[in-house]
């Protein structure tokens, strides 16, 4: 298959950025979290612009795994339009 046919025919998900965890402190005195890493993990999703901080939006974790795969989809496709 040529690398035009490939992208023609690619996943349209695609995310640019990066998936954040972190682990976070709920604020409540007695919860284990004060003396562990906290509550987590929760995802962000991370998007620099230029000239602006990174936007971080949450990421519910039942879209954990599509938004892991829109990722790596628009890595590939980088890839592939570099390539090209």
């Amino acid at each position: 298959m040529s690398l035009l046919t490939r992208v023609a025919f690619f996943d349209p998900r695609i995310l640019r950025g990066s998936l954040v965890e972190r682990y976070l402190p709920c604020g409540k005195p007695c919860c284990k979290c004060t003396q562990g890493p906290g509550h987590g993990p929760k995802y962000y999703l991370s998007v620099s612009y230029p000239n602006q901080r990174p936007r971080q939006d949450y990421i519910p974790r039942q879209l954990h795994t599509n938004v892991a795969q829109s990722l790596a989809n628009y890595q590939k496709l980088k890839t592939l339009f570099e390539t090209i």
